[in-house]
């Protein structure tokens, strides 16, 4: 009987003295956040089994011990106040146990000040779009892994569905910061190496930090069912030391300058057909597989097939301004930011010409760049109207409408210095303001309390001009305010600050031209 009750409770142990060597438990990770939630998962391992050894062992001695084979005699009682006040005060004692370590722990995680470096994450079916605030770096990272894999036709690699084109690149011993918003659905950044796991909601802004210990490479999912290739969402992070960083930082702005000089020659060039159809195949697979299948014949009801489809038959400009622009209320995205116009010229003489489609269009780069310059005129007089009501301003929350209203935000044109009228100020500002703030201070200008300030007669806005131009053109340090010198024009900056100093019943009277954009700091 010894050896049975010995090797029961060896059994039980074994657990606890072994589980940080057992492939499947928590990993420390390389934080020292992650290291506080193993330390913290682990206590909690340590005090169940106990609980677990002590209820079981009065199990097995009660049955083995007090059977009724030897004549034990159950007691008759009932309402004890010894042992009310002992099984509500043991576990009390216990949760408390685990509760102040556990709090210490998300007090931590939910800390993300001080930040050494600012990074808005943005998911979207089904990527992810890392973009650094104050070093002029962004880009897109997708899944790389072959379709040849995915489909069963060769073996497996060694990361497979966990693999990007384009990584994110974070420095050792700093301190990141991430800002987590979607343009379509939730999504969830997970990387369990860091212990960072954040809704990305449409939106809505989500905090989370790091600091990694160890140079390596990370990898992750998102963590939520946002629509049929969720699990084809990968999140791979490449940690260098912090001199490698500053050079892969400099490296990427160059990187960023030699494409835009690339894509403006790009412009003049002449493909052949067979150049395009190479070109246009390898986008397609790439960013429109997922949705409308490797053979154009999409998901019949969610999205429409591509072979012999009205758009395929229509206009060359109706084709090339919806991969542009995407399409209001729909899941498809605009490519206007992702792709350049030599890709779209392919990837849309692709779609036109194979799968039997066979229209003979060869469209080049120079048809994208002037599609998107007459998409750009035709929608300057503005789609929404020059000044919103308060009510209708904070119903506009919706992913189709927020889509919407951004899409027709991004067609806006090059604007001059010319001076415009309150009317012209105000719609502009309120498509610019669509587009580059709404995410952080909401369609309402409310703000999300304790993360980004109410613009509804903050000071800022009952403050002088000049203070808020430096807001906006040269951002606010220790904050998530970005400087939008070089991400808008003098126009669009003096019509998104006429904007929020007259809508939301702030009416200021202020109308702010691009020469006193122009003109500030000189």
């Amino acid at each position: 009987m010894k050896q049975l009750l010995y090797s029961v409770l060896a059994l039980l142990f074994s657990p606890v003295l072994f589980a940080s060597e057992m492939p499947l438990n928590m990993t420390e990770g390389v934080t020292e956040i992650s290291g506080r939630v193993y330390s913290l998962h682990m206590i909690i391992l340590y005090i169940c089994c106990v609980i677990g050894i002590l209820v079981f062992g009065v199990m097995f001695y009660a049955m083995i011990y007090h059977r009724k084979s030897k004549g034990a005699v159950a007691a008759n009682f009932h309402e004890s106040t010894k042992v009310e006040i002992l099984w509500t005060l043991v576990p009390f004692i216990i949760l408390i146990a685990m509760a102040i370590p556990a709090t210490k722990t998300l007090i931590a995680m939910e800390d993300p000040s001080n930040a050494d470096l600012t990074i808005k994450v943005t998911g979207s079916q089904w990527k992810w779009h890392y973009s650094y605030f104050d070093q002029d770096v962004e880009f897109y990272s997708l899944m790389s892994t072959p379709r040849e894999q995915i489909e069963g036709s060769e073996a497996k690699g060694e990361h497979y569905l966990l693999e990007v084109d384009k990584p994110l690149v974070l420095p050792i011993n700093r301190k990141v910061r991430f800002l987590m918003t979607s343009e379509d659905v939730i999504h969830s950044w997970w990387v369990p190496a860091f212990a960072v796991k954040k809704d990305a909601n449409p939106g809505f802004i989500n905090e989370a930090w790091t600091r990694i210990d160890k140079p390596g490479t990370y990898r992750g999912q998102c963590a939520e069912l946002c629509g049929k290739d969720h699990g084809f969402m990968p999140i791979v992070v490449e940690a260098l030391s912090e001199e490698d960083f500053d050079a892969w930082l400099i490296a990427q702005q160059q990187e960023a300058s030699n494409a835009a000089a690339a894509a403006e020659a790009a412009l003049s060039q002449t493909l052949t057909m067979e150049e395009l159809m190479a070109q246009g195949e390898q986008v397609y697979l790439a960013r429109c597989a997922a949705c409308h299948q490797p053979n154009g014949a999409g998901l019949p009801g969610v999205f429409p097939s591509l072979i012999g489809s009205p758009m395929i038959k229509g206009s060359v400009a109706g084709h090339v301004d919806i991969v542009l622009n995407g399409k209001a209320g729909t899941a498809m995205q605009a490519f206007a930011k992702q792709l350049t116009a030599t890709e779209i010229a392919a990837v849309v003489t692709y779609e036109r010409n194979a799968w039997g489609n066979n229209s003979g269009d060869a469209v080049q780069a120079a048809d994208v760049s002037g599609s998107a310059s007459t998409s750009s005129e035709a929608t300057t007089p503005a789609t929404l109207p020059a000044t919103l009501p308060e009510a209708e301003s904070e119903a506009v929350t919706s992913v189709a409408e927020i889509t919407e209203v951004a899409i027709k935000a991004s067609d806006a044109p090059t604007a001059s210095l010319d001076d415009l009228s309150m009317k012209e100020l105000m719609t502009m500002g309120e498509r610019v303001y669509m587009t580059s703030c709404v995410a952080c201070h909401q369609a309402s200008g409310a703000g999300i309390p304790g993360a980004f300030p109410s613009l509804i007669k903050s000071p800022v806005i009952t403050g002088p001009v000049a203070d808020h131009l430096e807001v906006v053109i040269n951002g606010k340090p220790g904050t998530a305010m970005q400087a939008f010198a070089n991400q808008l024009t003098p126009q669009e900056i003096a019509a998104v600050i006429t904007y929020e100093r007259n809508a939301w019943g702030n009416n200021s009277g202020d109308a702010v031209q691009a020469t006193d954009v122009d003109g500030h700091g000189k």
